[in-house]
């Protein structure tokens, strides 16, 4: 069914993201149903949900990686339904993926140039002028610089722990300067340490940066996001402040049950604590 968004808290400024009425189907079985929200330019949104809630499904149809069986999704007044990925990206949409895209075989300098230059690694050297090519190795460095890799620049990406690739896979969604960044599970298998480290890179995010994070990590929510929108079968069922989200009684009664009335969200919100698949119901 479609379902009516829930009250959203009053918010000033410019529409960054919109969708109405988004659904979509997987062989008659509605992964992501009438789901309708704004966001505006530079808020902060945490999305939740059990695995199979339709998470990654809702982000692959924002990105253009999946088209939508119904519905309309806006980036600042324009609409990009029916735009390809790489449209998206030019009008200023990042993302990062549960499964990094990180190239192992390249070092962190290497991964940031050629996100930069938006080169193959084989053209690097096909730059027009020597002074262009050293401001945008100066971008490198700054980016790198901006969170925390700079001592790690001419490592190989395969020697980088898991939070310094998680942090490279965000540096690489920013090379591009978007407008718009959907972040799906960055704190995704990370140490306690290396959760530190994500919240204080989502931090260190520019001000005017709209973003949309995916995240189980309860404590990564409370630190990066103004407001969490909740799903639950595909349908978008509440939205608030993490404090009122963490007090919703629908939203512990998906996630613990009726017996567990009264009681907290977890720390990992999830019911199941795996990664959640690119395909189907997520």
């Amino acid at each position: 069914m479609n379902t009516t968004a829930p009250a959203q808290a009053a918010s000033t400024g410019e529409v960054a993201l919109r969708v109405e009425s988004l659904g979509r189907q997987f062989a008659g079985v509605k992964a992501v149903d009438g789901v309708t929200l704004s966001v505006s330019r530079g808020a902060r949104l945490g999305i939740i949900g059990p695995n199979g809630a339709g998470k990654t499904t809702f982000f692959n149809m924002l990105s253009g990686e999946l088209k939508p069986t119904s519905g309309r999704i806006e980036m600042f007044g324009q609409d990009v339904t029916r735009l390809p990925a790489h449209r998206r990206v030019a009008l200023g949409l990042g993302r990062t993926y549960q499964v990094t895209r990180v190239l192992h075989g390249l070092t962190v300098r290497e991964n940031l140039t050629v996100a930069v230059h938006g080169l193959s690694r084989s053209k690097l050297g096909l730059l027009r002028s020597w002074r262009a090519y050293r401001r945008q190795m100066e971008q490198v460095e700054e980016l790198a610089a901006s969170f925390g890799l700079e001592n790690r620049l001419d490592v190989l990406a395969e020697a980088l722990s898991h939070g310094e690739v998680r942090q490279l896979d965000v540096c690489l969604a920013l090379a591009l300067k978007p407008s718009i960044l959907l972040l799906d599970e960055p704190a995704a298998g990370l140490s306690p340490a290396e959760r530190v480290d994500i919240r204080a890179l989502l931090n260190r995010l520019p001000p005017e940066l709209t973003l949309i994070l995916i995240e189980h990590d309860m404590d990564v929510l409370r630190s990066a996001v103004d407001e969490i929108a909740v799903l639950h079968h595909g349908e978008y069922v509440a939205r608030g402040s993490v404090a009122e989200i963490q007090q919703n009684e629908l939203v512990r009664e998906l996630y613990l049950g009726k017996q567990a009335e009264g009681a907290e969200l977890p720390k990992e919100t999830a019911l199941n604590a795996g990664t959640e698949s690119g395909g189907g119901l997520v």
